[in-house]
């Protein structure tokens, strides 16, 4: 027997994984822009041009109205003002209408501009949008694939602890609040800028008097909506992490939807909703409320500046200081000035909105991957099966030791039993030989290479395992089982499915291996679901096969089946067997049987049956319920037996 101790161990030397810094919101965006900026940049031309037309349509309006309609007389306005650069434009624009008269003789000829014009520009807007539209998803997709590739390679420890709903939230509700973003309000932020670059040397040129009362309100109205976002900011995180624990709660549920209806908590997970539910509705109306305040004191704000406009050109006319046209061409560009630089609010909010989905994409993108081996560690090759453990030491996040310097050796082809009570350290040498979690100090050795070395892939690509809680997925049995290898021919996966016992039952479905499972399995039994993932395992024809408490749901004739199958197979793999049932571990050839993460007995099954011990104290205590269970079925035949025999009763015996 090797017993080990729990002295001092060996520190095994796992090379570290830097964590990277967080990156930062802009910095993320702009590399995940790689390959679509140059789509962003005809954007923006597009948007450009946009805006040079419809700058030129108010002005085709004004000229119009002041040089032809009026004989290039502008009433009140000296003949001075007519050589000015504003009569110099509209003169310009009228020329090239084809002069006054003409222009007067056929009105429609302007209108027909204006709205050749507009076409033009609803060209280049669909142009803007359809570019940005491409880059927005583009990037998003890039981001998608980049989140789901990292999420696949965190750390298990990682996935012990993130919330499931918080991640399906941050990968999908954010993602998408991004993209609305970058495709909508990047644009929206670029043809406001746009717009005051470019309003204000043309609104000057026209009348620098009215350009000036034109922009009394617009800093205000920008100062308002920049104080807006400042306190909005807050909010849209704790209404993102509200809404990612209803997210969590809901699909917490639904996982878990046949224990709740088997223990009738209907009324309990209700009430757990309504909770987060709640905290989700009060934080999203404290959002509405001041989005509310906001969009109503601006739009008041605009109002007024449209009607200080308005009073002071019509104050303008009456004098003779400003023509028509000019004050018909000031309206048309403060209705476009305006309204963009009112949304800014709306587009700050958005983008802030966004900056917080970024950050908490970041926080995931910003999360180590699993350690990357030695770049001088060589894989054996091909691998046999053999494993040695020394001085193993682990433990979760600092809690007590889950193993206190275990050590074992499992020789190529050999079966290898462990057994224990619950929480001993069974699974947890499972997982540090699939290298899920790296173990504290210590070491294991596959066929003499230290395993921190090796590459996790290929580490894993040597082992079939059985989780104790085996997982299907919601695709047919034969996928299921198909999943062990790709490629695998329909006979192999009937023969291996008929070492794992089942075969017959498959054939009883009605599309035998094309029968899908449902999510997780659901529409198996736990047995099946025990046998589908065995047949997985073995279709892999690994070096390795590890059995976690493999078969625990499957009934004692089957569990009998399918150790006949595996025996016929000894010494083709190596294999680890974790059980609680005895009768599992019989076929091994060695077991080792652990207590409170140490090696307390090892040796052959009859063997320690001679040993007083755990193992000697659980067979006499199975034995002992199975001698129970055959006594009862004894004692009820029997039963029937005795009842059909005649009883005399008093009335026969009187006769």
């Amino acid at each position: 027997m090797e017993t080990s101790s729990s002295g001092p161990a060996t520190t095994s030397s796992q090379p570290q994984t830097p964590v990277p810094p967080k990156p930062a919101p802009a910095a993320l965006l702009w590399s995940l822009m790689q390959g679509f900026r140059g789509q962003y940049a005809l954007a923006i031309a597009a948007l450009l041009v946009f805006t040079a037309i419809n700058y030129l349509i108010p002005l085709v309006g004004s000229a119009t109205i002041d040089f032809a309609l009026t004989s290039g007389v502008l009433p009140g306005v000296t003949t001075a003002a007519k050589v000015a650069p504003e009569a110099e434009l509209s003169a310009l624009l009228v020329s090239w209408m084809g002069g006054p008269e003409l222009v007067r003789a056929h009105l429609w000829l302007p209108a027909l501009v204006m709205v050749g014009l507009t076409v033009l520009a609803g060209l280049f807007s669909y142009l803007k949008g359809r570019f940005a539209a491409q880059a927005s998803d583009g990037i998003v997709r890039r981001l998608k694939d980049r989140l789901y590739d990292h999420l696949q390679r965190l750390p298990t420890k990682y996935h012990d602890h993130a919330e499931t709903g918080d991640l399906i939230q941050r990968c999908t509700s954010d993602v998408e609040t991004l993209r609305l973003a970058i495709s909508t309000q990047v644009v929206d932020i670029s043809n406001a800028i746009l717009l005051l670059l470019t309003a204000l040397p043309v609104m000057l040129l026209l009348d620098g008097r009215m350009t000036a009362i034109s922009f009394v309100l617009v800093v205000p109205i920008v100062l308002f909506g920049y104080i807006y976002v400042g306190r909005v900011k807050h909010l849209f995180r704790e209404v993102d992490e509200a809404e990612g624990q209803v997210t969590r709660v809901v699909q917490e549920n639904l996982t878990g939807l046949r224990v709740v209806r088997a223990f009738a908590r209907q009324g309990f997970e209700i009430d757990k909703f309504a909770k987060p539910n709640r905290l989700y509705r009060d934080r999203s109306l404290r959002l509405l409320r001041l989005m509310a305040w906001y969009w109503s004191t601006s739009d008041f704000i605009v109002l007024i500046q449209q009607g200080i406009v308005l009073i002071a050109g019509a104050w303008f006319i009456s004098q003779g200081t400003l023509s028509v046209g000019t004050l018909f061409a000031f309206i048309m560009f403060l209705n476009m000035l305006l309204w963009p630089v009112r949304q800014m609010g709306r587009t700050l909010t958005d983008l802030g909105k966004a900056t917080v989905a970024l950050n908490r994409m970041g926080e995931i993108l910003s999360e180590p991957e699993e350690s990357k081996p030695n770049p001088a560690g060589v894989h054996p090759e091909p691998f046999k099966g053999g494993i040695e453990a020394r001085d193993l030491v682990f433990d979760h996040d600092g809690k007590s030791a889950a193993l206190n310097g275990i050590s074992f050796t499992v020789c190529p082809g050999e079966t290898l039993a462990i057994l224990g009570p619950s929480g001993s350290g069974k699974s947890t040498i499972m997982h540090l030989l699939l290298r899920l979690y790296d173990y504290r100090s210590g070491s294991i050795h596959l066929d003499g290479q230290e395993l921190t070395t090796l590459d996790r892939q290929w580490v894993r690509s040597q082992f079939s395992v059985v989780m104790q809680e085996p997982f299907l997925f919601s695709k047919t049995i034969g996928e299921n089982i198909r999943l062990g290898r790709d490629g695998a021919a329909k006979e192999e996966i009937q023969e291996a499915a008929r070492l794992a016992d089942i075969h017959d039952t498959i054939n009883t479905f009605s599309a035998d291996y094309g029968t899908l499972v449902g999510e997780r399995g659901v529409t198996l039994s736990g047995g099946q679901r025990q046998r589908v993932a065995l047949a997985r395992a073995l279709l892999r024809e690994t070096p390795v096969l590890l059995l976690d408490d493999a078969l625990s749901a499957v009934d004692a004739e089957t569990e009998a089946t399918i150790l006949d199958a595996l025996r016929s197979r000894h010494g083709q793999r190596t294999t680890l067997v974790i059980a609680h049932r005895l009768s599992t571990l019989a076929h091994a050839d060695r077991v080792i049987v652990l207590d409170k993460g140490l090696i307390i007995q090892e040796g052959r099954p009859v063997d320690l049956l001679k040993q007083e011990g755990l193992y000697r104290r659980l067979w006499t205590i199975q034995n002992a319920a199975q001698e129970e269970i055959l006594e009862d079925e004894r004692l009820a035949a029997a039963a029937p037996a005795a009842s059909a025999a005649p009883t005399p009763t008093p009335f026969s015996a009187s006769r």
